[in-house]
């Protein structure tokens, strides 16, 4: 039975389970969901709310779905949680986020150089691209792994084409609704996908996300590709803060099988291109593919991270193989958000 919140929790409060800030979180959700707090109030909270979710193992998605659509009772809501962890949830994880918020103070360091995984011309290229990739982040084995559990949960036999097309509630687009699974979250525990992050951020304080999957089919006459084309997913009030995206590639994908796709060095020159445009005009409407666009082929196992600033996206999978991805990012609990979206 619901039992909805008449007011906002503190952030202190706990459940059974022990983590700070969740009744909050899910007292938040439920009275914007009943009207009773504007959804715009408590921006401010985005950044810890992220990180809860991190720290807890969900997809920012699915916890807002389920609260939304199902309004569970904390308890409900504590048990729902429980059961999309058997094992449990991370201890530490809980331990450090609620250290934070008690005493709101970050333990920012820098890596060891000796854990770098980008090398010099990695950094050069960074720099200039606003993408790297880094190869063999994770192993084939692991990425088969991913692609089982990806076909078993969608309903789909990867050597029959001719179930890659069929519904599922959990496909929505190109993208899979599966996040707790233990091939995902191998992958997501890559040394070396860390050690980059951590790298191109310079600080250590990174909280990995649970985020979804990804499986692109062929085209065909009856089936076109849905997007994303070519977007952001960060607003464009200048200036764009430093933020990061990723994306492992779970099979060989070549340029003309849905392969990710973006405008290379957008970063260093979005202000200006911004500046040039008509008073009033909408960046997002325009044609973002007449700025250069490289689509990037890859191996199974190869992660690409890139600069939240440029514009990218999927492809129209024109190949007779399907594309399988999986999103893994990082990111700090003050990572800089504009409130206003441009």
């Amino acid at each position: 039975m619901t039992s909805e919140p008449t007011t906002l929790v503190e952030s202190t409060a706990c459940g059974r389970l022990g983590v700070m800030h969740l009744k909050r979180y899910w007292s938040k959700c439920l009275l914007r969901a009943t009207g009773k707090l504007p959804q715009e109030a408590l921006r401010e909270e985005g950044k810890i709310d992220t990180t809860l979710i991190a720290v807890v193992g969900l997809g920012l998605h699915q916890a807002l779905t389920h609260l939304y659509h199902n309004k569970p009772s904390f308890d409900a809501f504590e048990d729902w949680l429980s059961s999309l962890h058997p094992e449990g949830l991370n201890q530490a994880k809980i331990d450090e986020f609620n250290a934070y918020i008690l005493s709101r103070r970050l333990k920012q360091s820098p890596p060891d150089p000796a854990t770098h995984v980008l090398s010099d011309e990695d950094m050069a290229f960074w720099e200039e691209n606003g993408y790297v990739i880094i190869r063999q982040a994770v192993s084939r084995t692991d990425c088969e792994a991913a692609i089982s559990a990806i076909c078993e949960f969608i309903e789909i036999d990867r050597s029959e084409s001719t179930s890659w097309y069929r519904p599922h509630p959990s496909r929505v687009g190109i993208m899979v609704q599966l996040f707790q699974h233990p091939a995902l979250e191998k992958n997501r525990q890559s040394a070396k996908v860390r050690a980059a992050y951590r790298q191109l951020w310079n600080r250590t304080d990174l909280w990995l996300n649970t985020d979804r999957a990804g499986f692109n089919p062929p085209e065909t006459s009856s089936w076109k590709f849905p997007g994303p084309r070519l977007h952001w997913d960060v607003s464009l009030a200048q200036p764009i803060p430093f933020g990061l995206q990723g994306i492992l590639y779970l099979a060989d994908t070549e340029a003309n099988q849905g392969a990710f796709t973006l405008v290379p060095g957008f970063q260093n020159r979005v202000a200006g291109w911004l500046s040039d445009l008509p008073p009033g005009a909408d960046p997002r409407d325009h044609d973002l593919y007449a700025l250069g666009t490289r689509p990037i082929v890859a191996n199974a196992g190869d992660f690409i991270i890139w600069h939240h600033a440029l514009p990218h996206g999927s492809s129209p999978n024109t190949s007779s193989l399907p594309r399988f991805v999986q999103y893994i990012n990082y990111e700090p609990l003050d990572a800089e958000v504009h409130e206003e979206w441009i």
